[in-house]
């Protein structure tokens, strides 16, 4: 990996019932806690968030039941880390749960300088690539992970 370049990630979701609903009680009060576990991960660089503290205010899709989540990383091993090995993982087992089952790739993955933010424009651009053209060194997913430049 190139010590100059950062993994971004962005993820959607689209909920089953708004966010206030009971349905979605057990994530939404969870939020704070999980993005706590991210923030204290080692490699863990910066994420997206609102005046709440999480993204989940933040309107990216036409969509108001799309929900937003965008990181970025050190490397692939502490995101995996992240995703993996920590509690987690326990929420991304029962994600059906709360969302929708995915038709098409919900998360991407790519390098961004180190001295760079993404944007989430530019993060649903590099999902659009990702959903057109499936992985590339432009956009890609955690089946098939690129070097850095």
């Amino acid at each position: 990996m190139s010590q100059d370049y950062y993994l971004a990630q962005l993820n959607i979701a689209k909920t089953l019932a708004p966010l206030e609903s009971p349905k979605l009680k057990e994530f939404v009060d969870n939020l704070d806690r999980i993005n706590g576990i991210a923030e204290s991960s080692p490699g863990f660089v910066w994420r997206l968030k609102d005046d709440t503290g999480n993204a989940t205010e933040i309107s990216a899709f036409d969509d108001p039941n799309i929900i937003v989540n965008m990181s970025v990383w050190q490397d692939i091993q502490s995101l995996k880390q992240f995703m993996f090995k920590t509690d987690h993982a326990s929420f991304l087992m029962r994600r059906e749960q709360w969302f929708e089952k995915p038709t098409q790739p919900t998360y991407v993955l790519w390098w961004v300088p180190k001295s760079h933010t993404p944007t989430l424009d530019e993060a649903k651009q590099k999902l659009a690539h990702l959903r057109e053209h499936g992985d590339t060194e432009h956009a890609f997913s955690m089946r098939k992970v690129y070097a850095a430049p």
